[in-house]
């Protein structure tokens, strides 16, 4: 379980860090586009990262993608008015959409994490129980031993004693057939 959760915050943590950029450079572009600096913004290297999240993204309308695409590539370029922001509007609602969904992989995050740590106590506390249980069944197990070794001396000291009382028997009757033939004569 602490492997595959390594594994999933690994993961988590590059596509967080991923989507921070991504989101910064979008941001960026936004921020740009807001001031009327759209020339510079699309000599920049953001200009990439916008391009791959408008391909990557399915939410976005096919109109809108080509439209933003179209001004990436510098084909609206002087036609482009800040004031309609039209552009601007896409960008910010990818953005948002984008924001949303970061929030979404944090909460789902801190609730795997939660989850994990659970899951871990659950099975610190079901190790201990069984510990316990293991150290309960070695003492009744030791025990055991204990008096299965003081019945086998036990038995071994009945034998002797019986063996005793046999020969005391034995003697016995040779001693009392002894004395039965002595009376007799």
């Amino acid at each position: 379980a602490t492997a595959i959760r390594e594994k999933a915050k690994a993961v988590f943590e590059k596509e967080l860090a991923e989507s921070k950029a991504d989101l910064a450079a979008l941001n960026k572009a936004v921020a740009a586009l807001e001031k009327g600096m759209a020339g510079s913004f699309l000599q920049s290297r953001d200009v990439g990262t916008v391009r791959r999240l408008l391909g990557q993204n399915s939410d976005i309308i096919e109109a809108d993608r080509q439209e933003v695409l179209s001004f990436l590539s510098g084909q609206q370029g002087a036609e482009y008015a800040p004031s309609s922001g039209e552009i601007t509007g896409i960008l910010k609602q990818l953005g948002d959409e984008m924001a949303a969904d970061l929030e979404d992989a944090v909460k789902a995050e801190a609730a795997a994490k939660e989850n994990y740590e659970e899951l871990m106590a659950a099975k610190a506390k079901e190790v201990e129980t069984l510990q316990a249980q293991i150290e309960d069944k070695s003492t009744r197990l030791g025990n055991i031993g204990v008096e299965v070794t003081e019945k086998i001396n036990d038995i071994e000291d009945t034998k002797e004693a019986l063996a005793a009382d046999e020969k005391f028997l034995k003697e016995l009757d040779e001693g009392c057939s002894t004395k039965t033939a002595e009376w007799e004569e």
